[in-house]
């Protein structure tokens, strides 16, 4: 992204700009010299002349909207950041407000340049790389927190689990202080589905994933005792092997519901000591892997937030870390920008197989893939899913694409990763967390309130009125970059740093809150009788 419509000067992440000084600025901000659009930094009136472009604003314009920087007539591409976002629906004179009344999505033609375009990430020497504070586990993983799990194998477990993680509030923990918590992981799949297949692998590799996960110390799995994901069954499937740290509990045996609870919160207290029992230790960033999502997204955040974080992303990167790309459907439109870059022809072939998957899958459905975003992001100012797909690849910034990972998989692969997952965010980011993200980034515009456990969610804001409208949710303001306060590199640093903070223990906004107890959501795929 260029980076000459933002002042050079250190960003302070939660500061704000008073409108008046907003005002004076150019309201709109050109992204590429080749647009043919531009983007309003504020709100916009009809009648504003706009020198740098050497037009007038012929409607209002709403912030984050775009305005027809020449004339385009019908049929032209709509460039932003110099890349296709649509067509131009109708001839549109300099000035015109441009949305999704007056941009059509299309078809495009890409070059998909398998692996040509792949530059290798230059990695720091192992003495120089940023250091956290985590968890070493037995086995050599490092953990970013430290949870207690209780699993089901079926929905038919659910109470049962609810109400033996509820007996562990802060009272009942108050003499293990390195315990995050215990944690239910309830779901709503397990019985009424295929006995074997696809849908049943994702729901067992994902259950699998997270008591699997560093960040969990030990897990108890309960299961009602007549589902189709049997308990015996998933163990196996997942070669998990029953021990003092992974216990289990069938609710039919042990006598109903509530001899039950009270049999899982005593296999609960038997844990409690040996989970504590860790410390946290410097660490090298390499042991980092973050989940990169995006919801309620705006028209600046594929200006701010998600560029910034991919910078983020590519300084990790350089430390050994990991970057987990996901969402599918929301990368549709400029796959090839991410194919070129790949690391070898298969791993780019792998990423255009799994968007031929969901074409198929979406043929002649009303769904996202096929042009119209949701309510909120179009109201943020995105016209179709290419325009959002131009900023939300952004996320990874421009580090080379080293693997392509089913939903859920075990990602084992440093550096740039794509995951194929749903664009429903807490059905994206379990897939990630199963895969091993032990953190997650999340940037929204509109204003997400999602969390997630055992990894934490940090959440960055694309604008700063809604980061201060939502500040008790809302982690990192990267709308300092709209208010001409940092640049995209600025921002990516300060947000690495505050990465390395919430790695070490620190509490995200979201944890305070105490969300992400309810956002274990397994991809619901082939759900039947």
């Amino acid at each position: 992204m260029s980076t000459s419509t933002t002042a050079a000067i250190v960003p302070t992440i939660a500061s704000t700009v008073k409108p008046s000084e907003a005002v004076q600025r150019n309201p709109f901000i050109r992204l590429d010299a080749k647009d043919n659009v531009v983007v309003a930094r504020i709100e916009v009136p009809a009648g504003v002349a706009v020198p740098s472009e050497g037009v007038t604003t012929l409607q209002p314009v709403p912030a984050g909207h775009k305005l027809a920087a020449r004339f385009i007539a019908k049929g032209e591409p709509v460039l932003k950041y110099n890349t296709v976002i649509g067509f131009a629906s109708e001839d549109l004179p300099p000035g015109t407000w441009m949305h999704s009344h007056n941009i059509a999505f299309g078809d495009l033609v890409k070059d998909y340049r398998h692996g040509l375009d792949y530059v290798p990430t230059k990695l720091l020497p192992s003495d120089e790389r940023a250091r956290f504070q985590g968890i070493v586990r037995a086995d050599g993983r490092v953990a970013t927190r430290n949870y207690i799990g209780v699993f089901i194998v079926s929905h038919g477990a659910a109470t049962v689990a609810r109400k033996i993680a509820s007996f562990f509030d802060e009272d009942e923990l108050a003499a293990f202080p390195n315990i995050d918590g215990v944690v239910p992981y309830v779901h709503e799949q397990g019985a009424g589905m295929e006995r074997s297949g696809e849908p049943m692998e994702l729901l067992r590799r994902t259950i699998g994933g997270y008591i699997r996960h560093p960040n969990t110390a030990a897990a108890l799995v309960i299961a009602l005792g007549e589902e189709h994901n049997g308990l015996d069954e998933f163990l196996a499937h997942q070669k998990l092997v029953r021990g003092p740290m992974l216990q289990t509990l069938v609710i039919q045996q042990a006598g109903g519901t509530k001899k039950a609870i009270a049999a899982g919160i005593e296999q609960v207290r038997s844990m409690l000591a040996a989970a504590n029992d860790v410390r946290r230790e410097p660490v090298s960033a390499e042991h980092i892997s973050i989940g990169l999502q995006c919801g309620g997204s705006d028209g600046f955040s594929g200006l701010s937030a998600n560029p910034a974080l991919g910078r983020a992303m590519e300084i990790l990167i350089e430390h050994g870390g990991t970057a987990m790309l996901s969402e599918t459907s929301e990368i549709f439109g400029v796959e090839h920008t991410l194919t070129a870059r790949a690391v070898t022809p298969e791993v780019g072939r792998k990423l255009v197989a799994r968007i031929d998957w969901w074409l198929r899958y979406n043929e002649g459905r009303d769904t996202q893939i096929n042009g119209r975003v949701s309510p909120g992001n179009n109201a943020g100012g995105l016209a179709n899913v290419l325009e959002k797909s131009l900023g939300g690849a952004k996320k990874g910034g421009n580090a080379p694409l080293m693997e392509v990972y089913e939903y859920a998989e075990p990602v084992t692969q440093h550096g740039l990763v794509f995951m194929d997952t749903p664009g429903y965010d807490p059905v994206s980011a379990t897939g990630q967390i199963a895969g091993g993200a032990n953190l997650i980034c999340f940037t929204t515009g509109r204003g997400s309130c999602f969390g997630s456990v055992p990894a934490p969610t940090i959440k960055l804001a694309s604008n700063t009125p809604m980061y201060a409208r939502m500040s008790n949710d809302m982690d990192i303001n990267c709308g300092v970059v709209i208010d001409g306060e940092a640049t995209i590199d600025q921002m990516g640093r300060a947000i690495f740093e505050q990465i390395l903070r919430h790695a070490s223990g620190e509490p995200t906004k979201s944890e305070a809150l105490g969300v992400g107890l309810n956002e274990f959501v397994p991809w619901p795929l082939g759900i039947s009788d």
